[in-house]
């Protein structure tokens, strides 16, 4: 059985195989790991920041780029999970480690969400732009109706759900632990848990994509009539990639409000709601390596950006978008990694 993970880490469904690839990965790892020792805690604070949204970004990956299904309802799961957090911590609190339970709960109530919409999205046939348009149209209906909700009746026990203002005061994650809990603020021990996360989503969905379960998914993005034929539901399989996407997507609204300790319905609206979509166009939505990458490289531009301006940075995240779609639709990453990857082998073979 650990043969056969092993062997699905290099499978057909993504990019990167052999000791040269593993020997990049390890001593980005490396790297990754040393680089608070080297680093403020500000920048170690803001860094946690870029890496919480890449789980929501991978989920996406898994749904659209090798399930086919195009969905704008990543950040509705973020913010159901991220205030599912709130409400639960600021009620119980965070002793003998609850706000790991509450994290669990926070995303499998995200999931639920997630199979409730799923059901009737795929066993209703939508596809195409329509599964956008309402993945994108429940996503707002959420995001306008947790703005309205600032009055003192809109209260779940303790915790105020204060309307466009957003919820805050719910507790960081707590790692109980011999001789005092530790508490996960925006620092050090925070960027090495969401770091150790990252890697093992990163390698947990790799094996899942190479999977039986991620070659139908791929199948039924290529051809989903074919597949189907074959005796696969392919309602069950989009479904499944459905609800593991929003989940993870439920990981980084967790994450992301333990960070910073509030959350705001900002976190669902309309340009909340693109930014995933173009992270992941860019880096290359067929592949989660691709993905990663491209994400971590489009926040820290966009971060840039907005020193300058918030409107500017929106605007050269619609033109890249535009960009990518046009010249170069597998993604700017991939692209890049597909050329070298010709180039060594023109070369290899010249040598031959």
């Amino acid at each position: 059985m650990s043969f056969k993970l092993l062997e699905r880490l290099e499978g057909p469904q993504t990019k990167g195989r052999g000791p040269l690839f593993w020997t990049g990965f390890a001593i980005v790892v490396a790297a990754a790991a040393s680089y608070p020792l080297f680093s403020d805690g500000y920048t170690i604070g803001n860094t946690v920041y870029f890496l919480t949204w890449t789980f929501m970004a991978m989920g996406l990956s898994l749904i659209w780029g090798y399930g086919g299904a195009l969905s704008f309802g990543q950040t509705a799961f973020f913010g159901v999970a991220g205030y599912a957090y709130g409400i639960l911590t600021i009620n119980i609190g965070d002793a003998y480690g609850f706000t790991i339970a509450a994290l669990l709960l926070a995303m499998l109530l995200a999931g639920v969400f997630a199979a409730v919409i799923g059901y009737f999205l795929f066993f209703g046939r939508i596809t195409g732009v329509f599964l956008g348009i309402v993945t994108l149209s429940i996503t707002l209906v959420l995001e306008r109706f947790m703005a309205q909700t600032g009055g003192p009746e809109w209260a779940i026990g303790s915790a105020r759900l204060n309307g466009f203002n957003g919820m805050s005061g719910m507790p960081p994650l707590t790692i109980p632990w011999f001789g005092g809990d530790i508490v996960l603020y925006a620092d050090v021990a925070l960027y090495y848990v969401v770091l150790a996360l990252v890697v093992l989503v990163y390698l947990g969905l790799r094996i899942l994509v190479n999977s039986p379960f991620g070659n139908v998914l791929v199948a039924i993005r290529e051809n989903p009539q074919r597949a189907e034929m074959l005796g696969y539901d392919v309602r069950k399989y989009q479904l499944g990639a459905f609800v593991i996407g929003a989940m993870l997507a439920g990981l980084s609204g967790v994450l992301y409000t333990s960070w910073g300790q509030y959350i705001t319905p900002s976190s669902m609206g309309i340009t909340a709601a693109a930014l995933p979509i173009v992270w992941v166009a860019v880096g290359g939505r067929g592949d989660i390596t691709a993905t990663l990458i491209g994400t971590l490289v489009v926040l820290g531009g966009f971060q840039a950006l907005t020193i300058y301006g918030a409107q500017y940075a929106l605007i050269v995240m619609g033109a890249l978008l535009v960009f990518t779609v046009l010249l170069a639709p597998e993604g700017i990453i991939l692209g890049i990694a597909s050329l070298v990857a010709r180039m060594s082998g023109s070369r290899r073979k010249e040598k031959a």
